[in-house]
């Protein structure tokens, strides 16, 4: 950690991530077994900032700028894995602003520039007090599972994603992979770059 030696256990968070071509199949599954929709299909819009050299980048270090219902500011970090299990632990801090343009317009002032815009459909369950969000990315369709350990696991197999495939990557570093496979040149990942693009299931069931 480079800002303090012992963070907040409030800001850290423990998910992982599956491909999952069919999320109907999956939200059937989850209503069955009682979780709960708490925010309905949304369509989520994230500005991804970094300094003109891509330093946090570089880092893994995440900022980021959300709108959905709300205006949400982001900042992430690696902190720990859990290989065994393929959980993912890192730190995220997250306030609700009020003003897109004038959050922006505050990053910029500070010396980070946006450097890529991504979408995504998302609808958002609870489940055994973790969460269970189905996302449907422009290249394809997963589901993250985040909450502790234990509850992870206890969600995975009531959900039915025992055997789904997991993707140990972030949605950012997926797009360069798609990218570089189907040597596409654009840099913002929405749906309407994809419209006409068809992305084979293997490119991600072969990680």
């Amino acid at each position: 950690m480079t800002y303090n030696d012992t963070p907040n256990h409030d800001y850290i968070e423990t998910e992982i991530k599956f491909y999952v071509p069919d999320l109907q199949q999956i939200e059937a599954n989850l209503i069955q077994v009682g979780a709960v929709c708490t925010k309905p299909r949304i369509l989520e819009k994230n500005v991804r900032y970094d300094l003109p050299d891509q330093q946090l980048t570089n880092a893994r270090r995440v900022l980021r700028l959300r709108q959905d219902t709300q205006i949400r500011l982001s900042y992430k970090e690696p902190l720990e894995r859990f290989p065994a299990e393929a959980f993912l632990s890192r730190v995220e801090v997250e306030t609700v602003v009020n003003d897109f343009d004038a959050m922006d317009s505050i990053l910029r002032h500070l010396g980070y520039v946006p450097y890529m815009t991504y979408e995504k459909y998302r609808t958002t369950y609870e489940l055994a007090g973790g969460e269970i969000v189905l996302d449907e990315m422009p290249y394809g369709n997963f589901v993250e599972v985040e909450g502790k350990a234990d509850q992870i696991k206890q969600i995975i197999h009531q959900a039915g994603l025992s055997n789904a495939h997991h993707v140990d990557a972030g949605y950012v570093a997926l797009f360069r992979m798609v990218k570089a496979k189907l040597n596409l040149t654009f840099t913002d990942l929405t749906f309407s770059n994809f419209a006409d693009i068809v992305v084979p299931p293997s490119l991600f069931t072969e990680l």
